[in-house]
């Protein structure tokens, strides 16, 4: 190419992008994934599955990373690996011996369960209500990984006994799984009711800002409502509100439900999720047009996050007990 041309290739490259940017756009406005019921979350998940973007740009792990506290700078998918160490750590599972039964709640495509198994040498059950996710999850554990599990199961009706001393998990883990649930008390019931007296819970979650803390204003309604509408979420619970929901729960057993906010650890992924496609530009081009037009799809739900985290309308909970001994 002279350089006479180079311009001229910039100026259709840029042209090409707007276009396909404003393709993105109008399937943001037009094709939302609204919350139905139980069948919307795992044709959602089924199709992202499918399409392989999130698992390529992204690696095996499809929920935050973290970033140190303050943050700092680290790589995207790096971020993520130490996420589960990190909340592995504070929730007390490490504390747990070798052997110890986890069950993952809303495994994705299985990042966090195998190392779980891996690094902890944990017996896990990982668990999703996508048959998608489930299938690509045991297609990527290593044979070697046999102590690692998954099942396709509904959150809200877990196919599982109650926890007693001789049933049930030394740990729960669940991360970013609870914004699909419809009803945020049963949800904490199932986390509780498989969890075996003295086991532990882990959960991370989106939190949106507790209702006592300040009403949302017109323009945070509107972005509630996108948050909701685009990745097939009912509603976010607040971290309050989660934390008495796992309180109160009659399979607390007396429960005290510690929480923090992880909001400035994990801020900087929503921004890496967009920048990782420039940085693995070939992670998405290989995957044909179409994925380049899913990514621009999604790119206004990522912006509208990062938003709502840093303007304190949404938080990033994080939540550890310990089952009491009978």
């Amino acid at each position: 190419m002279s350089l006479g041309s180079t311009p001229t290739a910039w100026l259709l490259l840029a042209l090409l992008l707007a276009a396909l940017s404003l393709l993105g756009l109008i399937f943001w406005l037009r094709r939302n994934r609204r919350y139905t019921d139980p069948s919307s979350v795992a044709a959602a998940y089924d199709r992202w599955t499918a399409d392989r973007l999130l698992e390529n740009l992204w690696g095996d792990h499809v929920h935050l990373g973290h970033y140190g506290d303050p943050p700092g700078r680290r790589d995207f998918r790096a971020a993520k690996v130490a996420f589960v160490h990190e909340l592995v750590r504070w929730s007390g599972l490490d504390q747990l011996p070798p052997g110890s039964r986890v069950l993952d709640v809303g495994c994705g495509i299985g990042g966090s369960a195998r190392i779980l198994a891996r690094d902890y040498g944990f017996e896990v059950l990982a668990i999703s209500i996508s048959p998608g996710q489930i299938q690509r999850a045991r297609d990527l554990t290593p044979s070697d990984l046999g102590h690692c599990r998954f099942a396709v199961m509904d959150a809200l009706a877990l196919d599982l006994p109650d926890g007693t001393a001789t049933e049930g998990f030394d740990g729960v883990w669940s991360v970013e799984a609870g914004p699909h649930m419809p009803d945020k008390q049963r949800y904490a019931d199932e986390l509780l009711r498989v969890l075996r007296p003295g086991g532990l819970l882990a959960v991370a979650d989106w939190n949106r800002r507790d209702p006592l803390d300040g009403a949302m204003n017109r323009r945070e309604r509107w972005v509630m409502r996108q948050l909701l509408d685009q990745w097939a979420h009912p509603e976010f619970a607040s971290i309050r509100s989660l934390q008495a929901n796992l309180e109160a729960s009659p399979w607390s057993d007396g429960m005290t439900v510690e929480t923090a906010d992880w909001t400035l650890a994990t801020q900087p992924s929503w921004i890496d999720s967009i920048v990782e496609g420039l940085r693995r530009p070939a992670a998405v081009l290989s995957l044909g047009p179409g994925a380049l037009l899913q990514g621009l799809r999604e790119t206004p739900t990522l912006l509208l996050m990062d938003w709502a985290f840093r303007s304190g309308l949404m938080q990033f909970g994080v939540f550890r007990g310990r089952k009491a001994q009978p």
